[in-house]
């Protein structure tokens, strides 16, 4: 009884906040989410409106993802997941989605959210070991990115995949650091939650394995591993085909023509829609652009899509922080855990960048990979621990960085409370 009392406080204090600084960056945090997600659930319908299924604003999914989880070759288990979800905002608004449905879809995002941001804290603190001022500093940064904006009051799946993402990333720091391997029921949790959610994320789950000590030199321990992996694998999958009664042939053809509908778009220049996109929406946004749209039924409405930078100082922020991060991988190159980090945007970066699949709009995915920005930052500033001149001119830089993206976030976010006011009361 005990063992199982250990194991749950365990979970618990890795999930929430375990110390005075990690309980601060929760609770100012989840006030200025939620401040801001409660202002827009109770004043506009954009959260939710049972008469726009998608795209009302930045390509979010919102009702279909709800109602139905998403389409099943990309969100195989979300069903289940977002049916929870929705019943709770259900019973807590008296089965009415009204303004009291769309306020707790909000604080529901919002805690998530924040707990990612918290989890990204946890991993700078006791992983990397910075000290408490840098890693404030480094996560005010993470947390004024766009991405961890918007997500604060979106139900959708990046929200919860973001959340899992970040919180086994930290997970797995923590076994790699104490020499242990991560056990089948871990392995397989992760594999269910995370790859459930989004699909070309279940590969990310086993990308720590590849670090494990000695995995490679001793047999017991590659078949161990192997014998881990096969277990998350045919749990995955038995609970996937499951979801489609078996009829594993729609995977394909589904798949094939998300893929075509997808990545196909020759509207904007590619290494523009990269930058842009890519590696500067979810973090820097740039400006918007307002598209009529329509829900199949006879319903017209206004959307909301981010357009390409315009200007040369997003460009520069974007090509300084990227460099930043290269600079970082490439100074940490023998450390185990920047190379799962790294690894881990690679599987991203081929995804959306070289084979395109949703490259017109990749800002929506970083739900997917942003954790990776503040993580990769904090071991840049770990490898000139010991040079008071390089930590002086990389704190200087960041400081520069945080600001101009505080004041650009802040001026775009109140383009969108214009978009709502005019359109989504």
């Amino acid at each position: 009884m005990s063992f199982i009392k250990t194991k749950i406080i365990h979970f618990f204090k890795l999930i929430f906040p375990s110390t005075y600084s990690e309980l601060a960056v929760f609770l100012f945090f989840i006030i200025c989410y939620g401040i801001l997600g409660s202002y827009i659930a109770l004043h506009y319908r954009i959260i939710f409106d049972s008469r726009i299924p998608w795209d009302a604003y930045f390509s979010f999914d919102n009702k279909s993802i709800l109602m139905t989880g998403g389409s099943f070759e990309r969100h195989p288990l979300s069903y289940y997941f977002f049916h929870w979800v929705r019943e709770l905002s259900l019973f807590i608004s008296g089965g009415k989605m009204d303004a009291d449905f769309r306020l707790t879809l909000a604080w529901l995002s919002n805690i998530i959210i924040t707990l990612n941001i918290v989890q990204v804290f946890k991993y700078i603190k006791n992983i990397i070991c910075l000290p408490l001022w840098l890693s404030i500093l480094i996560i005010l940064f993470f947390g004024a990115f766009s991405t961890n904006i918007i997500l604060s009051f979106t139900p959708e799946n990046f929200t919860y995949t973001l959340f899992l993402l970040s919180l086994y990333n930290y997970y797995a720091a923590i076994k790699l650091r104490q020499e242990e391997k991560i056990p089948a029921t871990a392995l397989s949790l992760a594999g269910v939650t995370i790859g459930g959610l989004t699909i070309t994320n279940f590969v990310k789950v086993f990308i720590p394995l590849l670090f494990e000590k000695n995995v490679f030199r001793d047999w017991k321990k590659l078949g161990n591993a192997a014998v881990r992996v096969a277990i998350a694998a045919i749990c995955f999958v038995l609970l996937y085909l499951n979801r489609i009664d078996f009829k594993y042939q729609n995977i394909f053809s589904k798949t094939n023509q998300q893929y075509e509908k997808f990545s196909n778009v020759e509207s904007m220049p590619t290494w523009d829609m990269i930058l842009s996109f890519f590696f500067g929406g979810n973090i820097l946004f740039p400006g918007f652009i307002i598209s009529d749209k329509h829900n199949m039924k006879g319903f017209n409405f206004k959307g909301l899509y981010m357009d390409l930078y315009s200007s040369a100082f997003p460009y520069f922020f974007i090509t300084l922080l990227l460099i930043l991060i290269i600079w970082s991988y490439l100074k940490n190159f023998k450390n185990k855990w920047v190379q799962v980090i790294a690894i881990s945007f690679f599987v991203d970066i081929i995804i959306h960048c070289v084979m395109r699949f949703g490259l017109h709009t990749s800002y929506i995915y970083g739900g997917h990979f942003i954790f990776v920005y503040p993580l990769l930052l904090g071991w840049l500033f770990y490898a000139y621990r010991s040079s008071p001149k390089a930590m002086s001119w990389l704190t200087l830089t960041l400081i520069i960085l945080f600001i101009y993206l505080l004041i650009n976030n802040t001026v775009r976010m109140t383009e969108f409370f214009w978009f709502m006011e005019t359109y989504y009361q």
